[in-house]
């Protein structure tokens, strides 16, 4: 499938239409939405990470003038519904405790809400939650995945008996066994992602409001998803889906975090109900640190074996994923898959893999820009420790080992078929942009003056547009307004993405009118077809192509009157610019306007048989994963007595296929790569040993600024993706290749001198312990 070269719009760098409104702070985010009567409500949390509630005294606080109410778990947990379940309870080899809206008898990690209070302003709400006071009866717990499973460890979920949810792993193999023994080369390490957690900029919240005569429920919301969180509100409060009503606004990013409807967010929807009331709940940033959802955290003891020439011949990797206390969304939904892209862009006959999913008294895990990325880290850092171990340069090795372009489609070891990717491509093209040889001779001079330069690579394939349940399918809907203008409906949820942007862009192109004239809907239940939302790198393929669809049937819709209006063969005519024209007579035309009109007028004369609506909805529905690819090349220099890391230069070759729009792809790509460079070099949620949080505030979290974000240079290769459009997914690619390029060019200037590392993050303190332990 060969897709179209780029046009008037698709393919185009146009501005975006998000912008008039956003920079000028005219835009609309959930703390703006202000309803008559409004409560607002405050969340009494556990200040424990593991105890049993003895009681709960909720008179001080019910005294203060302004408080509504205070509810437990005993006023709201027995009328509720199922909360939404994470993508582990749907796994039938994972065992999953059942979540209720606030702790029930006890609390499992500090933060678990235990109450809520409902009261006439934030700041008395707040005031209240302080007066109420929860009698706790301390437990032992568990804060660290190797602490949880070792023997006599305290059981966080202690109806469950095990720390351990899900243990899932491949059969011993012979052949990869005897594969290890004849190896020239094995390395083995034990590497370690540690946890860091979104942080977008606009943090959770919601507004809902019930009517208990009409048993309806408004509900406003910070979301990645309104269709599925309407779902989710209508299954807890056991309210029946046609009845609740999801509206979005401007979202202040999201990162995945608010892709899953939280528990919070449900509860708050059971409130509204319980009180017949309208309820709005802004979290505060401490709360976002503390109780939102965390990310990464895995540990995994990762083998490779090679030849004398270089060349794998199997791969080995036993993984922690840590999933806190509760499940979260994307909990342990992603170790399984992590552990199944392992190969990547490589030709790895032989792979055993383990992937055990552990639970520990501190905040659950959740979805985070490329919730699998694991399999890039622990693959690319393998493979530079493998690079030094058998003295051949980590380029080189990756180039005796990458799945060729012209080799696909291509089945790995454990059974992902790739197609249409170009791993080889990227590398040599991103190795020719840094000029690599000459950094090779740099970092050797600048030894020589006992400066430490590292060079390092990630080289990943990433899944995109996944065909996992609704997140497989998207339908769009365009409507011609009677004025000539044209809206498309969808169900996406844009919260950075340039949405109302690039789907413009596809209408204009396919229906052939002019951009400014398109105007996007989203984030409206109520007016827009059902969708998955907006995550794992779908909206350019899924919501893409089912608005290509739609634009090109209300296309044939507009050609067909115009035909009769102008007295001419539908195939003799031609869309442009909003005007139909007959080809090669072009002052023989009508506007689409004109078409409008005629449509929706009556005694306009058209035959029966023409569209009486100028509006079709388009479905796309994806057979596979859509298979993007990167190489990220990172140089920099480690200061040897600070610790301190400089990035010198950043190289990303990308290939996500045909762009809507190269400016949106590229600052796609640099807002991925500064995440990466984040949580290697700043980003770390700290536990103490008994499950205490040390870094609750941005003084203790720290987070990269423009003044840390190296200039990115980026290139990119254009393969076809295997769908009308020819696009693919490429929302979350920064975030994976940018980890391990710049984990890897640390540890090779470290090399420089005989130091290792092999823990996030990268610290100054641990560069510093890394070099004092070699003397250098």
């Amino acid at each position: 499938m060969s897709a179209p070269a780029a046009g008037r719009y698709v393919g185009q760098s146009v501005h975006r239409k998000e912008d008039p409104r956003l920079l000028t702070g005219h835009g609309r985010y959930i703390d703006d939405v202000v309803l008559p009567r409004l409560l607002h409500a405050a969340f009494v949390r556990s200040d424990l990470p593991s105890a049993v509630i003895r009681s709960i005294d909720t008179r001080a606080a019910l005294e203060l003038e302004g408080v509504v109410a205070v509810l437990t778990g005993a006023d709201l947990n027995p009328g509720a519904g199922t909360l939404q379940p994470s993508m582990m309870a749907e796994n039938p080899d994972a065992i999953v405790p059942p979540l209720k809206p606030l702790a029930d008898g006890d609390v499992r990690f500090v933060g678990d809400p235990v109450a809520v209070v409902i009261a006439e302003s934030r700041a008395i709400a707040e005031d209240a939650v302080e007066l109420v006071d929860v009698d706790y009866e301390p437990r032992e717990a568990v804060a660290s995945m190797e602490a949880a499973i070792a023997d006599g460890a305290p059981v966080v979920h202690p109806e469950l008996g095990s720390n351990v949810a899900m243990d899932i792993a491949l059969p011993e193999n012979p052949e990869l066994e005897a594969a290890f023994a004849s190896a020239a080369h094995v390395v083995t390490e034990r590497l370690v992602q540690h946890r860091h957690t979104p942080v977008p900029m606009e943090t959770r919240g919601i507004v809902a409001s019930y009517d208990r005569v009409t048993d309806q429920l408004e509900v406003w919301l910070s979301t990645q998803g309104p269709h599925e969180a309407r779902r989710a509100f209508s299954r807890v409060a056991g309210i029946p889906e046609r009845h609740v009503h999801v509206r979005m606004g401007d979202v202040g990013g999201g990162f995945g975090q608010k892709f899953f409807t939280p528990r919070e967010e449900q509860t708050i929807v059971c409130v509204a109900k319980h009180l017949g009331a309208s309820v709005k709940w802004i979290e505060d940033r401490r709360e976002n640190l503390l109780a939102s959802n965390h990310a990464r955290s895995d540990i995994a003891t990762v083998s490779v074996a090679l030849d004398a020439e270089g060349h794998i011949l199997g791969m080995k990797f036993d993984h922690l994923e840590e999933a806190g206390a509760w499940p979260v969304g994307g909990t342990g939904g992603t170790g399984p898959f992590a552990a199944m892209l392992l190969p990547g862009p490589y030709k790895v006959p032989k792979v055993w893999w383990r992937s055990r999913v552990v639970w520990t008294n501190t905040c659950g895990r959740g979805a985070y820009r490329g919730p699998w990325m694991f399999e890039s880290v622990a693959r690319e850092e393998i493979m530079d420790f493998a690079a030094r171990a058998s003295g051949i340069d980590p380029l080189e090795l990756r180039r005796r080992n990458v799945v060729a372009d012209d080799a696909q489609p291509f089945t790995t070891a454990t059974g992902m078929t790739f197609d249409r990717v170009t791993p080889a491509t990227t590398l040599e093209q991103a190795a020719r942009v840094l000029g690599y040889d000459d950094f090779r001779a740099q970092q050797a001079s600048a030894r020589a003056e006992g400066r430490l330069l590292g060079l390092g690579i990630g080289l990943y394939i990433e899944p995109t547009s996944t065909p996992a349940a609704t997140l497989g399918v998207e339908a769009a809907t365009v409507r011609v307004e009677s004025g000539g203008g044209v809206t498309v409906f969808l169900g996406t949820a844009a919260h950075g993405q340039s949405i109302e942007t690039t789907m413009a862009q596809v209408v204009a192109e396919h229906l052939g009118v002019d951009y400014d004239d398109v105007k996007v809907v989203q984030g409206d239940t109520d007016r827009t077809p059902f969708g998955g939302g907006t995550g794992g790198s779908r909206t350019a393929v899924i919501a893409g192509n089912a608005t290509r669809e739609a634009a090109l049937k209300v296309r044939d819709m507009v050609v067909e009157v115009a035909a009769h209006m102008l007295e001419a063969a539908p195939e003799d005519l031609e869309v442009a610019e909003g005007r139909i024209a007959v080809r090669g007579t072009p002052v023989r035309n009508v506007s689409l306007a004109d078409v409008a009109a005629a449509v929706h007028n009556a005694g306009t004369g058209l035959p029966s048989d023409t569209p009486r609506l100028l509006e079709a909805t388009g479905r796309y529905e994806t057979p596979s994963p859509t298979w993007s690819n990167a190489c990220h090349i990172c140089t920099v220099e480690v200061h040897p007595v600070t610790g301190q890391v400089e990035i010198l230069r950043y190289v990303v070759s990308e290939d996500c296929g045909r762009m809507l729009n190269p400016m949106v792809v590229e600052g796609q790509v640099h807002g991925g790569v500064v995440q990466g460079i984040g949580g290697v070099l700043y980003e770390h949620f700290v536990y103490d040993e008994s499950g205490n949080p040390l870094t609750t505030t941005f003084l203790d979290y720290l987070l990269p600024t423009a003044a840390e974000s190296p200039r990115i240079e980026i290139d990119h290769v254009v393969t076809d993706g295997p769908n009308p459009s020819g696009v693919k997914g490429m929302g979350e690619g920064g975030a994976i290749g940018s980890v391990p390029a710049v984990f890897n060019a640390v540890a090779d200037a470290l090399a420089q001198v005989g130091a290792t590392v092999t823990e996030q993050p990268l610290t100054p303190v641990r560069l510093v312990e890394a070099l004092e332990a070699v003397g250098a």
